[in-house]
């Protein structure tokens, strides 16, 4: 497999699970949560999408061996 689509993948993955974290800490501030709290969602929303895209990557991996 060509290593520059590995990378491209593996950064697009970051910044969707990014993206995921600003928008979960942003509505969690909005909702009237504190710092603190909004920041431990934002933590969980990041989590959640690179558990999200492992357990993907470990199914694929399986179907295609």
């Amino acid at each position: 497999m060509n290593i520059a689509l590995v990378l491209l993948t593996i950064v697009i993955v970051l910044v969707i699970a990014l993206l995921a974290a600003a928008g979960a800490g942003k509505l969690a501030r909005l909702d009237g949560a504190t710092y603190p709290a909004s920041l431990t969602r934002a933590a969980l929303a990041f989590t959640a999408v690179l558990t999200l895209a492992a357990a993907v990557t470990a199914a694929f991996t399986g179907l295609l061996k």
